[in-house]
């Protein structure tokens, strides 16, 4: 039988900061790219070029493989906060039901929205120029900004839970 010398054992004051610091920087990353780089290369035109679709497509790709990372240290974050038995209230399993939702949005734009936006922008007719977004497009940008703004809402009230339940 082997013995590991060392107990390694993170303690919920750690977790605490685990979570607020993971979902703190998923949701500055969303409000950075959402507020300052698209509205910047819409203003600078690239959108009407023909390769935005593709870079578009890479930017959020690497971008949505950050969430699916931040939305899942901040569930099991969740759940080790709520796992013990003075914290086994509503409040927790609130918490618990917010964190699963912030994983279900990290999900749908990850492999939903992101794949859809970029097969309708993508531009196969080298020949024709495209004049306008397809009705599809829009549909789709109004979903990822509705997800978005459930994602700060319900992001901000997990940090908040993290504030308020601090680990003794």
């Amino acid at each position: 039988m082997i013995s590991i010398p060392w107990k390694v054992e993170l303690s919920k004051s750690r977790w605490q900061t685990i979570v607020i610091f993971s979902l703190a920087f998923w949701l500055s990353g969303s409000l950075i790219l959402d507020l300052v780089i698209m509205p910047s290369l819409y203003v600078s035109g690239m959108i009407n070029s023909s390769g935005f679709a593709i870079a578009g497509n890479l930017i959020f790709s690497a971008f949505n493989r950050v969430e699916l990372l931040c939305a899942a240290l901040g569930m099991t974050g969740i759940l080790v906060l709520s796992s013990s038995p003075t914290d086994s209230g509503k409040g927790s399993r609130i918490a618990i039901l917010l964190s699963f939702i912030l994983l279900a949005i990290a999900l749908i734009c990850t492999y939903t929205l992101t794949p859809q936006m970029t097969a309708l922008g993508v531009d196969l007719n080298l020949f024709e120029s495209v004049t306008e977004v397809p009705s599809e497009m829009n549909l789709l940008h109004g979903s990822y900004f509705g997800l978005e703004a459930i994602k700060l809402a319900v992001g901000a009230t997990l940090i908040g839970w993290c504030y308020r339940h601090q680990a003794v």
